[in-house]
């Protein structure tokens, strides 16, 4: 018998919301990191590109920010990766109403501050304009609740590692928010 998203611990609304898009069938990253991601437990989650990454991590995002105050911040190395990660969240975080913002180089600054005046609940960006506007003063990571890093390690080959630490430094302690790791290999370091 094929596999469901019925069993993973995803609420009725959600539930609904992937069966209208189609979303039938749960991948093996799905099944593996959604129940743990729902439990708010950390994850590092390897599977090759193209195997449901992102769908693994924006559900327990948008179910967690259904019930909790706070914001979900999703790291990708690439302006492309970005954009497609917003496009899988509004997707499926439309119908509740959750509002994105892609934070990334070769983009107005000016548009990304209006945009993170309007509190997004999901902030989706690249390392280095991140950085920017954490300099800035123009964002702050104080309410972040979880934060996932996608493509982890094509973020460390393209020598993103010091921003990546001055980015979690601006977090919340480790305690107080959940963090998933989504990467197609890991490297050792």
């Amino acid at each position: 018998m094929e596999p469901t998203f019925n069993g993973l611990g995803i609420a009725p609304a959600l539930l609904d919301i992937l069966a209208r898009a189609n979303f039938k069938t749960p991948t093996p990253i799905q099944i593996q990191a959604i129940p743990q991601a729902l439990e708010d437990k950390d994850v590092v989650g390897i599977a090759q590109t193209g195997t449901g990454k992102t769908l693994a991590f924006a559900i327990p995002i948008l179910q967690r920010l259904q019930r909790a105050k706070g914001r979900a911040l999703i790291v990708a190395p690439t302006r492309e990766l970005a954009l497609q990660i917003e496009e899988m969240v509004q997707k499926i975080g439309r119908p509740f109403g959750v509002r994105t913002v892609v934070i990334m180089g070769g983009a107005s600054m000016g548009m990304q501050i209006q945009k993170l005046r309007q509190n997004p609940r999901v902030i989706i960006a690249t390392p280095g304009r991140l950085l920017d506007h954490l300099e800035q003063r123009t964002l702050r990571l104080t309410d972040i609740q979880i934060v996932v890093m996608d493509e982890a390690d094509r973020m460390f080959d393209m020598g993103f590692m010091p921003a990546i630490k001055k980015i979690f430094a601006a977090l919340p302690p480790q305690s107080a928010r959940q963090t998933m790791l989504f990467s197609a290999t890991m490297p050792p370091n």
